[in-house]
């Protein structure tokens, strides 16, 4: 969700009765499974997986694929899931030995690296410019007369400044200024709840409000402009509060990030040396926890159990779900993210899903390490592009294929979010990413329905988080019919497969430019999984198939 113009709306509407008396509706808004769709059967800018399995997969037989999700954790009772999740062959489940003699005891259905013997995990954590802050402050004390102006380490340091100290003022006049806004948010819902009599609404809701009570009227264009600035087409209000706390409590921390240096849990939860690579079996075996909404997620758009009758199909029909927890509230850790890769890599994945991603990497080296550790290994990794509205040709986003020994890996791909769009053409979504050289491809990432934690649930949700999954289920999907494949030829065939849009006008994200797709990806098109598979067919060695199919490329709208 694009919370940053929702709250330029918010703050654009400081009196609350200056909201005008028009208000306009969004239309028809996409169904639940619109990612897995076509654009030539269903006008929505999906994959085709369901066009996939109708035409191309009856009757063929497939290879499980092990996927690792290197996330927050995995519901690993959820219906969906339950039957899709890796267990290790090895391994004697809560007999408290180490049966495979891997270093991680119990790791039944994976390992958690921010969880302590006593079973706690961490839940937040700082960000990694903030950390970096204050460990330079450590070191150097005052490193703006320590270090020397010409020297790399200062550049460094002033860009850490930059990121930590200088944005603080405005974090605060932007906390206090948004905390007196939401009243007006609370006063707008208990209006317009009071009069639908319902506890939750939408734009489509909204629109079908005509009263001669201005009031009513008010908060409803008020409402109307909110929901529809976040970009996602029939967000609920439910849906946008939850957000927009968790939005609330980001910049509450970011104002007070400099009173005084962050409390480190890690020692007292985790309790290993952060800061040696060699020190790796630590953790626990809950790759659950309490707060594995965003893994779950992630992981039911990969892989979720198809045709059961319940719930949500996945993309891939043949997987097995490896859970790797190492991302918090808050930055990932170097250590966490390399070993996470390592165990992943050494316990059969071949494809490795990882939504996250930051702005420092102060251990890059030993990431860098663990990705050309993947690629001797054969495994793909698909990365999220990030949720800044950022060119990440000009910002950094961490993990990256570009390595610290000035080669590039060639079994990294980097993901942009769009959404559904439909007649009135295609959309990038407005939070995404981009990047005409660092962005390989696009898929879809805008209210895209998945599991969710917490007694076989299922919600939205938004980000380069939900679009990376489905290019790492698309992967999945052509490799087990394909198991030949390497994931250099896997990246191939995901890029020249995709559906072609690069010259449909798009607004640039986070902006109301409008330029050419191409100049926003290096492939200027979106992840299909029909496109894929019929590709593969002509490149692989399974299956001997004796003449190359012609691609059909989707029509653009």
């Amino acid at each position: 969700m694009n919370l940053r113009r929702a709250a330029t709306v918010l703050l654009g509407s400081i009196v609350l009765m200056t909201a005008s008396s028009g208000a306009s509706g969004q239309g028809k808004s996409a169904p639940r499974n619109w990612h897995l769709l076509s654009y030539e059967k269903d006008s929505v800018y999906g994959i085709s997986a369901d066009k996939a399995y109708q035409e191309l997969l009856k009757g063929r037989k497939s290879t499980p694929v092990i996927v690792a999700v290197i996330d927050s954790g995995i519901d690993t009772t959820h219906e969906d899931l339950r039957p899709v999740l890796w267990t290790n062959p090895k391994e004697i489940p809560g007999n408290n030995i180490d049966d495979d003699g891997n270093g991680y005891v119990d790791d039944v259905h994976g390992w958690n690296f921010i969880g302590g013997k006593d079973g706690r995990s961490i839940k937040e954590d700082t960000d990694e410019a903030t950390r970096e802050y204050y460990r330079y402050k450590h070191i150097y004390g005052n490193p703006d007369s320590t270090l020397d102006p010409t020297s790399r380490e200062y550049a460094y340091w002033k860009k850490l400044v930059a990121k930590v100290v200088q944005p603080v003022s405005q974090y605060k006049m932007s906390y206090k200024t948004m905390t007196k806004l939401q009243e007006n948010l609370k006063k707008c819902a208990f209006i317009l709840t009071t009069y639908l009599g319902q506890e939750d609404f939408n734009i489509s809701k909204l629109d079908s409000v005509e009263t001669p009570d201005q009031e009513v009227m008010v908060a409803r264009n008020f409402m109307t402009r909110l929901l529809q600035s976040t970009g996602e087409e029939n967000l609920s209000y439910s849906e946008f509060k939850s957000e927009f706390e968790e939005y609330l409590d980001d910049l509450k921390k970011k104002a007070e990030r400099m009173d005084e240096p962050p409390t480190d849990l890690r020692k007292e939860i985790v309790g290993d040396d952060i800061n040696d690579i060699n020190d790796r079996y630590y953790g626990n075996n809950d790759v659950m926890g309490q707060f594995a909404f965003h893994g779950t997620h992630v992981s039911g758009i990969i892989g979720a159990v198809r045709n059961n009758g319940v719930g949500i199909d996945g993309i891939a029909d043949d997987v097995r779900i490896m859970a790797v927890k190492v991302v918090p509230d808050g930055d990932e850790r170097d250590k966490d993210v390399a070993l996470g890769i390592r165990y992943a890599v050494d316990n059969g994945a071949r494809i490795i899903n990882m939504s996250f991603g930051k702005g420092f990497s102060p251990n890059k080296v030993w990431v860098d390490d663990a990705i050309k550790y993947a690629e001797s290994k054969g495994v793909l990794l698909v990365h999220a592009a990030g949720n800044d509205a950022s060119d990440n040709d000009e910002v950094d986003n961490f993990p990256t294929p570009h390595l610290d020994d000035h080669t590039r890996a060639s079994n990294f791909i980097t993901v942009g979010a769009n959404g559904a769009g439909g007649p009135a053409g295609f959309k990038v979504a407005n939070f995404s990413n981009f990047g005409r050289r660092e962005v390989d491809l696009f898929a879809p990432g805008v209210q895209i329905y998945s599991t969710v934690p917490g007694g076989n649930k299922y919600g939205s949700a938004s980000g380069t988080s939900m679009a990376a999954p489905v290019v790492s289920g698309v992967a999945a999907l052509v490799l087990s019919y394909y198991p030949d494949l390497t994931p250099q030829q896997l990246k191939t065939i995901l890029e020249k497969s995709a559906t072609p849009l690069r010259d449909s006008l798009v607004n640039k994200p986070g902006t109301d430019e409008q330029v050419p797709f191409y100049q926003l990806s290096v492939t200027g098109g979106i992840v299909n999984a029909y496109n894929a598979l019929k590709m593969a067919d002509s490149i692989s060695t399974h299956g001997k198939r004796k003449s190359k199919p012609r691609m059909q490329p989707v029509k653009k709208g």
